[in-house]
C-alpha cells in the first residue's frame, strides 16, 4: 500500500505550517516512528519557507508519497531557481564537510538546504525547465509495532 498527495499553496507564511501538519498527520496515521516524522517535517518546513521565500508567482507545489518503506517530498516553485553556483555548492558540500568560510557564507542564507541534507537520506536540487526550482528528497522509514503500512 501507498499513500500519496500534492497540495498547491499560496506563497504565504501560513502555508508553511499548514504542508508540514499535513506531513504529520500522514505520518501518524501510517505509523511511522515518531523521529523520522519529525526529521521529514523540518526539512519539509525548510523546502516550504524557501519557496515562500523566493517562488516568483503567487503559489508553490507539495507532493508527499509513502510507498514501501520510503517516502518522498518535492516541493516546486516558480521563482528564478538555483544559480549555477548555488548547485555547484551544493553538490560541493555532499562531497566533503563545509569549512570555515562555507560555514561564515551560510550564516544569512542556505542554512535551510544545508539542513535537508542533513536530515533526510537523498536530496537532489535541480530547476525546472523554463523557470523555478524544485527540491527532491528522500527518507528511509522505521515503523512503529502499530503501523498500518509498515513495509514487509
Amino acid at each position: 500500500m501507498s499513500i500519496w498527495w500534492s497540495l498547491h499553496l499560496r506563497r504565504e507564511a501560513a502555508s508553511v505550517p499548514l504542508a508540514r501538519r499535513l506531513l504529520m498527520g500522514t505520518m501518524e496515521t501510517a505509523g511511522v516512528d515518531p523521529d523520522i516524522s519529525y526529521d521529514l517535517s523540518v526539512a519539509l518546513t525548510e523546502a516550504c519557507a524557501n519557496a515562500v521565500e523566493h517562488a516568483a508567482e503567487g503559489e508553490y507545489s507539495v507532493t508527499a508519497r509513502i510507498d514501501g518503506d520510503r517516502c518522498r517530498i518535492e516541493v516546486a516553485d516558480s521563482g528564478p531557481g538555483f544559480s549555477y553556483e548555488q548547485r555547484a555548492y551544493a553538490a560541493h558540500r555532499r562531497v566533503r564537510p563545509l569549512s570555515k568560510k562555507d560555514q561564515a557564507s551560510t550564516s544569512e542564507h542556505g542554512r535551510g538546504l544545508f539542513l535537508i541534507e542533513a536530515l533526510v537520506d537523498h536530496v537532489q536540487f535541480h530547476n525546472r525547465p523554463g523557470h523555478g526550482a524544485v527540491v527532491s528528497f528522500d527518507k528511509i522509514l522505521k515503523w512503529r509495532d502499530d503501523s498500518l503500512l509498515k513495509a514487509s
